[in-house]
C-alpha cells in the first residue's frame, strides 16, 4: 500500500504561494477596460474640441500643464483631490454590499452646513475642540442622510439610487434656506454665509505644501476603508451581502445591519468632506459648498471599480482635471463647462464598458 501511495503522481505545487495566472487575468481586466475607456473618452473629447475650434493636443497639453506642470499646479491639484475622495468612498462602500449610492453631493452640503452652525456657536472654544466638534457633526450629519437613503431601502423597498439623488437636491434646498434664513451672518450681504469661523479656527496647510489637511483625512479614510473591507469580518459579510442577499441571509447575517452601518460611514465621509470645505477653504457655508464634488465622486468610484485604495489615483487625475479649467478658459477661450463635458463623456463611457467585464477570453480563466 505504501509503495501505491508512493507511485501517485503528485500534484506540482505553486511557485508562488497564493500567486495564479487567473487572479493576473483578474487584474489586468480590471485595469485595461478601464484604461481602454478613458483612451476613448480621451478621442471623443478631442473631437468635441475641435468642433469648438481648439487644437486638440494643445489641449491636453495646457491641461497637463495646469494639472501637473508646476509645483503650484501640483499643489492646485492635490488641493482638489481632497474632497474627491471622501466623495468617491461614499459611493465605493455601499457598491460593495449592491447599492448604488449617488447623493454624495446631498451629504457634503449637509455635512458643510451641521459643522458650520456648531463652528458658529462655538466661536471663542479652543480651536481643537471647535474643530473636531465641527468634524464629529458634520460626519454625523452626512452620515445620518446617506443613512437615511439605506433605511427607505431596507424598510420601505425605495430604490435607493433616485432616494440618495433626490435628497441630494433637498440637502441643496435646505442648505439655502438656512443660510439665506436663520444661520445668515448680517455682515453677508452680497453673496449670503453663516458667520465665519475666524482664521484662528480653520484648519491648517500640511507643513511644506500649501494644501490643506483635507488631503491627509481623504487619504488616511482611503486606507481604513480599504481595510475594513478587504480585511475585516465586516467587510467580508458586506462583500457576501452584495455577491448574494438570500446567501448572506441563509448563513445567518443581518443584511439590514450591515446596510445601515456602511450607509453610515459613507455619508460620514462625504460631511466630512463638507466640513473640510468649510472649515479650510470657505471659511464658511455658502453656495460655493455645491461644487459638484458629490457627483464627481460617483465617477470616480466607477472608475476605480470600487476600490478604496484605486479611488486615489483616479481622484488625483480629476483633481488635475479640475484644476486645468482655468488655464483652458483662459488660454483657448473654451468655455468653463468644458470639463463637465468631459468628465459626462468619461461617465458613458466607463458605463458603457462595463458590459465588456467577462467577454474577453484572454481575460478569463483557464479550467
Amino acid at each position: 500500500m505504501v509503495d501505491q501511495i508512493a507511485r501517485l503522481p503528485r500534484t506540482a505545487s505553486p511557485p508562488f504561494p497564493g500567486f495564479s495566472l487567473d487572479s493576473v487575468r483578474r487584474g489586468a481586466e480590471a485595469i485595461l477596460i478601464p484604461v481602454g475607456a478613458l483612451l476613448a473618452t480621451a478621442i471623443v473629447f478631442g473631437l468635441f474640441v475641435a468642433a469648438a475650434g481648439a487644437d486638440p493636443l494643445e489641449t491636453y497639453s495646457l491641461m497637463y500643464r495646469g494639472a501637473f506642470g508646476t509645483w503650484f499646479s501640483w499643489q492646485n491639484t492635490l488641493q482638489r483631490t481632497a474632497p474627491l475622495l471622501l466623495t468617491a468612498l461614499c459611493v465605493a462602500l455601499p457598491a460593495k454590499l449592491g447599492l448604488v449610492i449617488i447623493g454624495g453631493e446631498g451629504a457634503l452640503v449637509i455635512g458643510g452646513l451641521v459643522s458650520a452652525a456648531v463652528g458658529a456657536a462655538l466661536i471663542g472654544a479652543p480651536p481643537w475642540l471647535l474643530l473636531s466638534l465641527m468634524a464629529l457633526a458634520g460626519m454625523a450629519a452626512g452620515g445620518a442622510w446617506i443613512a437615511l437613503a439605506g433605511a427607505l431601502r431596507q424598510f420601505r423597498g425605495v430604490n435607493e439610487t433616485i432616494s440618495s439623488l433626490l435628497l441630494a437636491y433637498i440637502a441643496i434646498a435646505l442648505m439655502n434656506h438656512m443660510v439665506e434664513g436663520p444661520l445668515r451672518d448680517p455682515a453677508s450681504l452680497n453673496k449670503p454665509s453663516t458667520p465665519p469661523l475666524g482664521e484662528a479656527n480653520m484648519i491648517g496647510s500640511i507643513p511644506g505644501l500649501d494644501v490643506h489637511w483635507g488631503l491627509a483625512f481623504g487619504l488616511i479614510a482611503c486606507l481604513a476603508a480599504y481595510v475594513l473591507m478587504q480585511r475585516t469580518t465586516f467587510g467580508f459579510g458586506a462583500r457576501m451581502v452584495g455577491g448574494n442577499v438570500r446567501a448572506a441571509r441563509m448563513a445567518g447575517l443581518s443584511v439590514t445591519t450591515l446596510s445601515m452601518i456602511t450607509c453610515f460611514l459613507a455619508g460620514a465621509s462625504a460631511g466630512l468632506a463638507g466640513m473640510v470645505e468649510v472649515a479650510a477653504v470657505h471659511g464658511s457655508a455658502n453656495a460655493s459648498l455645491v461644487a459638484g464634488y458629490g457627483y464627481t465622486g460617483i465617477l470616480i468610484a466607477f472608475i476605480a471599480r470600487q476600490n478604496p485604495l484605486a479611488i486615489i489615483p483616479v481622484a488625483l487625475m480629476f483633481g488635475g482635471i479640475a484644476a486645468s479649467g482655468g488655464l483652458l478658459q483662459r488660454r483657448l477661450d473654451l468655455p468653463d463647462a468644458t470639463i463637465l463635458v468631459l468628465q459626462g463623456i468619461a461617465f458613458v463611457m466607463i458605463l458603457a464598458s462595463d458590459t465588456l467585464y467577462g467577454r474577453f477570453r484572454i481575460f478569463q480563466p483557464r479550467g
